[in-house]
């Protein structure tokens, strides 16, 4: 099956997020018990400010909303950032105001009036009033108060972020009045395309990119391990058409203020001490900064160090090891980061993979690391593991110990590159990182799966956790991320949760999953049985919405769902999804036809249960899509005991 060409997502999801995300808003006006509660339900609403996401480190009420109107000033400046000039335009577009006045300094007669440039800029420094401006990169200060919204930025990127949550401050036509002093805790946040098996096309990387913006993530690592200039051919120069594909790529990023990072990977095959190497490794890396590339990786693992690709290296740095290993790397990365880096205006520090990348033990390789490498040099971590069931403060401290800096997380989820995850989507929020690790990391990219639109569901929480981890509700974060996905529809977003509930699982490389599978239809199934055995019919009667809800979610998706890079990724698992919830419907009917004795509707039933249910279960992989094939999994093993319960029963 093709994969489209372009998502046809609009750049409005993260800012219908806002229409939305009231707290039991609806809930608090439906029933007042008196006109006097009525109206000081209807205050506490209108006070409570929307969710913003990623969360901010610091948002209070201002002030009053602010009403928007058909007519607006925009006062910029020639140091205000032109992404983030063209998204407030776009917001303001997208909620109704039509007449935009472009202009240097504010008439004072607007009915509405948005300041953006640098927080330092008289104007806005004034409009901010005592909202403190953030010193950190990329920090912004945001005041919304009569008729006047402040957006100023510590730098270019704190302006287009300050413009990502003014798009979700507004709501019903209003503008929340809030007071916003944001930053974020992590320098480097965002993904790294760095999986086994068909690399992302150029519409999904572009799509990943707009995403990345979105959701305030400042990082693209290009890493494809099946791109085959990125490793076995990695001292080639890449063709023209991919040349051109990569620029369109970094073109974008920009757009987003989103570092594009281009990774090539040598191990396999360079001889360290060969100048001629080194060159072509630099070569490589010219070549991706003229087309405006600034920031580079030189990842090392996956490769071996008890054998050397060249008989000089042997005879350079001895019998091969994790001493002498490490020693030529350090060589190598070393000449890359002072002789080309730093000889490159724009240039950011080189980073790398080192090949002891999950682990916490000290040995001859890591000793030479801290040791030698450039103290400016960023070395990746994946944590305790290739996949680590968690991370802690402790483990990362320790991480920091023995390379010699903080590390930058490479963290292996979505990722379904492994034996272990054939067949699934993973699609549960972010979990298990603990709270207080942006005082040991320098970042954390996501490695998502092969499939780009279905793995936004949990790169979405992984871009909030690492945006401020002290603040991170994964509850919360889920709900917002199924709200981004449906474009701020809750009906739709209700179903996209209960899709998340069948497709929870993450495995590890060990026995045990570090996300577990269901844990709403799970327990809700073992509830089924132990009331079945003494109320079958009560119990019959509980389950069926839930049978109804699960075989209706594909068309609900299907129909509502704007972004169609989800829908075609996750076509198989909503085929089958649609066929289970039917197998439930029909278990459900053979019980109750069997406890009215009816044994040959029983049998009807049961048969259809099972017909459905095969037909699920022969629903595989698209290898187009991925390398691990085999039959899609869903809310594994719940369902399939569902049927066999039946089956036992009737």
């Amino acid at each position: 099956m093709p994969r489209p060409t372009r998502t046809l997502r609009p750049r409005t999801a993260l800012l219908a997020l806002a229409v939305l995300a009231v707290p039991s808003a609806p809930a608090a006006v439906a029933a007042p018990a008196s006109v006097q509660g009525k109206a000081a339900q209807e205050e506490t609403v209108a006070r409570t400010l929307p969710v913003v996401s990623p969360t901010p480190q610091h948002m209070t009420r201002a002030g009053d909303d602010v009403p928007l109107a058909r007519r607006a000033e925009l006062v910029v400046g020639d140091d205000t950032d032109e992404a983030a000039r063209s998204r407030v335009t776009e917001i303001l577009r997208a909620h109704g105001v039509r007449d935009i006045d472009v202009r240097a300094k504010a008439s004072g007669r607007a009915p509405l009036t948005v300041l953006l440039g640098p927080a330092n800029r008289p104007d806005l420094a004034k409009a901010l009033g005592g909202t403190q401006v953030p010193q950190q990169a990329e920090g912004y200060a945001l005041r919304v108060t009569h008729r006047t919204v402040a957006l100023g930025g510590k730098d270019a990127t704190g302006q287009f972020y300050a413009a990502q949550t003014l798009g979700q401050l507004v709501s019903r036509g209003r503008i929340a009045g809030a007071a916003v002093s944001d930053f974020p805790s992590m320098p480097l946040r965002g993904s790294i395309e760095g999986f086994y098996g068909p690399p992302w096309t150029e519409g999904e990387r572009l799509d990943q990119l707009d995403f990345l913006g979105d959701t305030k993530a400042n990082t693209y690592v290009y890493a494809p391990k099946d791109d085959p200039y990125h490793r076995e051919k990695w001292r080639e120069p890449y063709p023209a058409d991919k040349r051109a594909e990569l620029g369109k790529l970094v073109e974008r990023a920009t757009a987003n203020h989103v570092r594009f990072t281009f990774a090539v990977s040598p191990g396999g095959s360079i001889c360290y001490s060969d100048p001629a190497d080194v060159k072509a490794l630099t070569a490589k890396l010219q070549a991706m900064y003229d087309l405006g590339v600034r920031s580079f990786s030189v990842p090392l693992d996956d490769i071996s160090y008890t054998k050397w690709n060249c008989d000089a290296d042997k005879a350079k740095f001895g019998e091969p090891g994790r001493g002498p290993a490490a020693k030529a790397q350090v060589g190598l990365l070393n000449t890359v980061q002072g002789e080309f880096i730093a000889e490159h205006e724009g240039a950011n520090p080189l980073q790398m993979v080192p090949t002891e990348y999950g682990d916490l033990t000290d040995t001859a390789y890591k000793q030479t690391m801290r040791a030698d490498l450039d103290g400016a040099v960023e070395v990746m971590w994946t944590g305790t593991d290739v996949v680590p069931p968690e991370i802690t403060n402790a483990q990362a401290e320790k991480a920091a110990e023995l390379f010699g800096r903080k590390v930058f997380v490479w963290d292996n989820y979505p990722v379904n590159d492994f034996a272990r995850t054939t067949g699934r989507l993973l699609l549960a929020p972010y979990d298990k990182r603990e709270p207080g690790l942006s005082g040991h990391l320098s970042g954390i990219v996501s490695n998502p799966m092969n499939q780009e639109g279905a793995s936004k569901l949990a790169v979405f929480t992984m871009n909030d956790f690492s945006w401020n981890d002290r603040g991170y509700d994964r509850a919360r974060s889920g709900r917002q991320a199924a709200l981004y996905l449906a474009g701020g529809d809750e009906r739709v977003a209700a179903a996209v949760r209960t899709f998340v509930d069948l497709n929870h699982a993450a495995p590890t490389f060990g026995e045990s999953n570090w996300q577990p599978q269901s844990p709403v239809l799970g327990p809700r199934l073992d509830a089924f049985w132990k009331r079945y055995e003494s109320d079958p019919a009560g119990a019959v009667r509980a389950l069926r919405p839930t049978a109804r809800e699960i075989e209706k979610v594909p068309a609900v998706l299907r129909a509502g769902l704007p972004d169609q890079q989800f829908l075609h990724d996750a076509k198989q698992w909503l085929d089958a999804t649609e066929l289970w919830g039917g197998a439930m419907r029909h278990g459900l009917a053979a019980l109750s036809a069997a406890e009215r004795g009816d044994d040959a509707d029983a049998a009807r039933e049961r048969a259809r249960m099972e017909s459905l249910a095969g037909r699920a279960r022969a629903i595989s992989v698209d290898p187009a899509e991925h390398h691990q094939l085999g039959p899609v999994k869903i809310a594994d093993p719940y369902l399939d005991e569902f049927v066999a319960g039946v089956k036992d029963r009737t």
